[in-house]
């Protein structure tokens, strides 16, 4: 399957019957990504935690369409000593699980005691205590990454122990404490998701078609003349996901017909 969606900075649908002339050319609209998108309809799984035991995973029910959402611009770190126990917080954006645990094999300490950790990637996350009592750093740390109000971020807490005990709710406090104030300090970013899509025109209302891309703002536009087709040409673009059905409208009236777009 193609991906979705890409991103920029200002963030699956029903099956779409893709014409098998779109895959003749690497060129044409439907090429991957290097990196993974965001799946905004999981069904996720719980999976060993690639850093031992006590990991939580979830997957809630998702909107029919991808929102714009805030993230971390950049990696984020906040350090704080706790009753002789040092916290490191690492907080940075995310694109998919793989991702994630790149991250996480980059950051932990193996010299640490912990290195708990939790990401929230839209409608899916995913938290680990690490071998800490159960639910006192990897929930704290997620509700710490709700409460910031950002999305597609993952932060990891290591925790080098200084001999003093914190207790059930002392855990709580510094775990969720020291990666909301890792996050609150951050810098973020606005984020829109944007959707491929190609139309097959001909020759005559290509100027029209380019106008109206320019209107609104499409990005990366191609042209492949290779439709099988003498008069035709397929061009292909992406723009904002919100401003899809608005420029379908435009590029219908202006080009006086119905013109059919293959989403990507």
């Amino acid at each position: 399957m193609f991906p979705l969606f890409s991103w920029r900075i200002e963030p699956q649908m029903a099956a779409i019957r893709i014409p098998p002339r779109l895959f003749l050319s690497s060129s044409l609209l439907l090429q991957s990504a290097s990196k993974s998108p965001i799946n905004f309809s999981l069904s996720h799984s719980p999976s060993p935690s690639p850093s031992g035991g006590g990991a939580i995973a979830r997957s809630m029910s998702s909107s029919s369409s991808p929102a714009p959402y805030t993230t971390l611009s950049e990696r984020a770190t906040c350090e704080r000593e706790i009753k002789k126990s040092k916290f490191i917080a690492i907080g940075a954006p995310v694109s998919d699980e793989r991702s994630a645990m790149s991250f996480l094999s980059q950051v932990k300490d193996p010299r640490a005691t912990h290195n708990c950790w939790a990401y929230k990637l839209g409608e899916q996350y995913r938290s680990n205590d690490d071998g800490e009592p159960s639910g006192t750093a990897g929930k704290p740390i997620y509700s710490a990454i709700v409460s910031s109000g950002l999305d597609m971020v993952m932060v990891v807490v290591i925790r080098y122990f200084g001999g003093i005990k914190l207790g059930t709710g002392g855990l709580v406090r510094a775990y969720g404490g020291v990666a909301l104030e890792c996050l609150k300090a951050a810098l973020t970013c606005y984020v829109k998701p944007k959707i491929r899509v190609g139309i097959e025109v001909q020759f005559e209302l290509v100027g029209t078609i380019y106008h109206q891309l320019q209107h609104y703002h499409a990005e990366d536009i191609k042209q492949d003349y290779d439709t099988g087709k003498d008069d035709t040409t397929m061009v292909s673009f992406k723009v904002d996901y919100e401003n899809l059905n608005s420029l379908e409208d435009a590029i219908n009236s202006s080009c006086g017909r119905k013109i059919e777009f293959f989403k990507g």
